[in-house]
């Protein structure tokens, strides 16, 4: 499955509930998340790492739905653009 077909597979289940939601409620929930990545990488639980990963990158594109971006296109600064210099 690709980024843009995930993204479309979230939207498809997700979509009315997250847009009412709203952005600041759902970024709320993808902070939570990431807390959970968080956590998860400093343990040794492969199982847990790998579904917070999963979390955040759902959460992540429920964001980038609500507010009208299209993940593939916004990861073309790294694929098709490149990017100069690093932070």
């Amino acid at each position: 499955m690709t980024i843009r077909e995930f993204q479309k597979f979230i939207h498809k289940q997700y979509y009315p509930r997250d847009s009412e939601r709203g952005t600041p409620g759902t970024f709320m929930w993808f902070v939570e998340e990431v807390g959970e990545l968080a956590s998860a990488l400093a343990g040794d639980d492969q199982k847990n790492k790998e579904e917070e990963f999963a979390d955040v990158l759902a959460w992540l594109c429920t964001l980038a739905n609500i507010n009208d971006v299209d993940l593939a296109e916004a990861i073309e600064k790294y694929t098709v653009r490149g990017v100069d210099g690093h932070k």
